[in-house]
């Protein structure tokens, strides 16, 4: 096989937008210790081991990944719940994890988050307008006391929602409603970003689309930056200009939706796009299924090299003593192809070849061992 020639990978939004997030080297590991009276450190979990990509003004940047890939550590990072373990990340050339107090709390009014499950991220104690104007009592210089009261009654309408339920409280409206106060808390106090992290997998398939139509058209109304982290690659490439998966820490491939979706170089991303659901039943049964064998390692102990290889039919030898660099293939330039779709694999130079072996047949019982698709 021909060794691979690469480049830098370049980290610039594709549409030149200008950089409102800079993210670079992010690492988070948790010690994983041993004792009761005296502890000591064994080990560490390697959530986030080097995690690098730039969010432009206006721009949705997808986040997808298999369960305990570090997607939901990286949106803690950002906003500051988690401190990293080593890093950058940059608002607007400001290195945030490196700021307290004040400083930090002025930058959080600009990063907010949409977190996951309606049902738990909401107060059952306090009323949909107490929730909503929670962040004026942290910010008071965002809204006047006399004010947020009729602020909150407008973001209620903004999100779709009749101001009226205003002192209503959360136990009594629907999971897509109670994310929609989710949403209308994150826009309280006008950020630039907002971090949504796996903002529609706990609602019902009937109502995700409502969302996301929903945080589509508050991005244009408000112009606001979006990191979408989801397990769901259709959802994710419906709202998203660009796209990262990540598998066990670290980013394996970035691109536009066209890209990722059309031209996948990365196998653990050519494994994730074979289980998508197709409608059309012509198309689903002349597609290849790729069935990744094994399980996925442990972030605890995760496998030298390329940390795809255990499960990676093109794996040869060079992948267990190098780390492939997130990097842009030789064949995608000059080839008709943009040049911003790094991939960290040594063949990523390749067409997609699958063995039989990593192919399963087309009848319904046949799925993946770990779910990609909807990872």
């Amino acid at each position: 096989m021909a060794e691979t020639t690469a480049e830098p990978a370049p980290l610039t939004p594709p549409t030149r937008r200008e950089r409102v997030l800079e993210v670079r080297g992010l690492v988070k590991h948790f010690p994983l210790t041993q004792g009761v009276l005296v502890k000591r450190q064994i080990g560490a979990v390697k959530a986030v081991d080097g995690v690098d990509f730039d969010l432009g003004h206006g721009e949705t940047l997808g986040i997808v990944g298999e369960s305990g890939c570090g997607k939901s550590t990286v949106a803690k990072l950002l906003v500051h719940l988690e401190q990293p373990t080593a890093g950058t990340v940059r608002y607007r050339g400001e290195d945030i994890t490196k700021l307290s107090g004040r400083a930090l709390k002025a930058v959080r009014r600009n990063i907010q988050m949409v977190f996951q499950d309606p049902y738990t991220s909401l107060n059952p104690r306090m009323t949909v307008g107490d929730i909503i104007g929670e962040p004026y009592e942290i910010h008071p210089e965002v809204a006047p006391k006399g004010s947020r009261r009729q602020r909150v009654r407008e973001l209620l309408d903004v999100v779709g929602l009749d101001p009226e339920y205003i002192n209503r409280y959360p136990h009594q409206f629907s999971g897509g409603q109670r994310q929609r106060i989710g949403i209308a808390r994150g826009l309280a106090l006008r950020p630039e970003i907002i971090v949504a992290d796996e903002p529609v997998s706990a609602l019902d398939v009937s109502v995700q689309a409502q969302v996301i139509n929903l945080m589509d058209r508050l991005q244009s109304e408000f112009d606001l930056s979006y990191l979408f982290i989801a397990h769901d690659l259709s959802i994710v490439r419906h709202i998203s200009d660009r796209v990262a998966v990540m598998y066990l820490g670290r980013i394996v491939e970035t691109g536009t939706d066209q890209q990722i979706y059309e031209h996948p170089s990365h196998p653990y991303t050519q494994a994730l796009l074979s289980a998508v659901p197709v409608p059309d039943p012509s198309v689903r049964e002349a597609r290849e299924r790729i069935i990744l064998s094994g399980d996925v390692p442990s972030p605890a102990d995760p496998p030298s090299g390329c940390r795809f290889r255990t499960r990676c039919w093109k794996a040869e030898d060079r992948c267990a003593a190098e780390t492939p660099l997130l990097a842009v293939p030789q064949r995608f330039r000059g080839s008709g192809q943009p040049a911003e779709h790094p991939s960290a694999c040594h063949f990523a130079e390749e067409k997609q070849v699958v063995p039989a072996e990593a192919v399963a047949d087309n009848s319904p019982a046949a799925g993946p061992t770990s779910g990609p698709g909807s990872v």
